[in-house]
């Protein structure tokens, strides 16, 4: 279906419109902490492949459930561990999803065939309302083209889904940036399978045994089966070709100095790392969470300025910043120059 796709702000009467439009089996872009999401009802079959058809995203990545409340916990899940209820007490609502074991109200097509579904609850008022007004738990992936990169804004979402969805609710822009932290339980411990805004060292004030998969860092086989959206497939890319630069500021500075041209941009931690250099060049913040903030942002501002070719330099591997790292991985499709 072609839809005429209508920004709204986000008063009463546009999520009282959003709310409608979701209970009569419709796709939404709302915003969330995180980024924009593309949330429909999560248990409804048909509802949830208009998600899919929407972004062009594989059958297999599994959908996060979002939910405004405790309450609405119980009855999608057959079990929650003892550590979740202590993580969602320390961390909801913010940016950390759940994996656990599905109920049987959960199609199929939401948890990707999987036996278990992830969970959370955002912090952003705007979308817990619109679950409240709905009273429906949303399956809400990024509201973006599947392989592109998150939108963080509405126009950014416009950009990708006019015409495909009937409307996006503004709730300016996204305050983390970046999709949320994914965990699942295991051996009475935690397994980190997406890295974000709660990151290692926040989830080891709830217990030490914390595990990082394979998959955040490393690519993983096509036919591997994945419990958590952004581990299998290329996400986050530009049209534009992204190469990371491993290295420090001297050795970044003279590998630019060598590959400069008129249809590449490099990407910086702040201006003065080129400073002096005739390239084209545009920062991603000084921080761990400026770069989280910002790095999707610049990824779509760099497509606009046509550039055919982005290096960019590595962040740090801790904290926040271990986020970001796997986001420019994945959009480089795990292409690194070391220095």
């Amino acid at each position: 279906m072609k839809y005429t796709t209508r920004i709204l702000d986000d008063s009463k009467e546009s999520v009282a419109f959003a709310a409608g439009l979701l209970n009569q089996g419709e796709v939404v872009a709302i915003p969330t902490e995180t980024v924009y999401g593309l949330a429909a009802n999560a248990l409804d079959a048909d509802a949830v492949a208009k998600i899919f058809i929407a972004k062009g995203r594989p059958s297999d990545n599994p959908l996060i459930v979002h939910i405004a409340s405790m309450d609405m916990l119980d009855g999608l899940v057959r079990e929650i561990p003892p550590l979740a209820l202590k993580c969602a007490d320390a961390f909801w609502p913010g940016p950390l999803t759940m994996i656990m074991p599905k109920a049987d109200v959960i199609p199929a097509v939401t948890s990707g065939g999987l036996d278990t579904v992830g969970v959370r609850m955002p912090s952003h008022m705007t979308a817990r309302t619109i679950i409240e007004k709905c009273g429906l738990p949303l399956a809400a992936p990024s509201a973006n083209i599947s392989g592109s990169p998150s939108p963080t804004t509405a126009k950014h979402v416009l950009d990708d889904m006019d015409g495909r969805i009937p409307c996006i609710i503004d709730g300016g822009f996204s305050a983390v940036g970046i999709e949320s932290t994914v965990i699942a339980f295991e051996n009475d411990g935690i397994r980190l399978l997406r890295p974000g805004f709660i990151s290692v060292e926040d989830l080891k004030t709830v217990t030490d045994n914390v595990l990082i998969d394979e998959g955040v860092l490393n690519m993983l086989d096509n036919d591997a089966v994945v419990a958590s959206p952004g581990m299998k497939y290329k996400h986050y890319s530009p049209d534009a070709e992204v190469i990371l630069i491993d290295s420090d500021t001297d050795a970044f500075r003279d590998y630019v100095s060598h590959h400069a041209d008129s249809d590449t941009w490099f990407m910086t931690f702040s201006d003065g790392d080129l400073e002096g250099l005739d390239v084209n060049f545009i920062s991603y913040g000084t921080t761990d969470s400026e770069q989280a903030h910002l790095l999707f942002d610049v990824l779509r501002r760099i497509d606009n300025m046509g550039a055919k070719t982005v290096f960019a330099r590595c962040p740090k591997k801790t904290g926040v910043a271990l986020a970001v790292y796997n986001r420019i991985l994945r959009s480089a499709g795990f292409r690194v120059i070391k220095l």
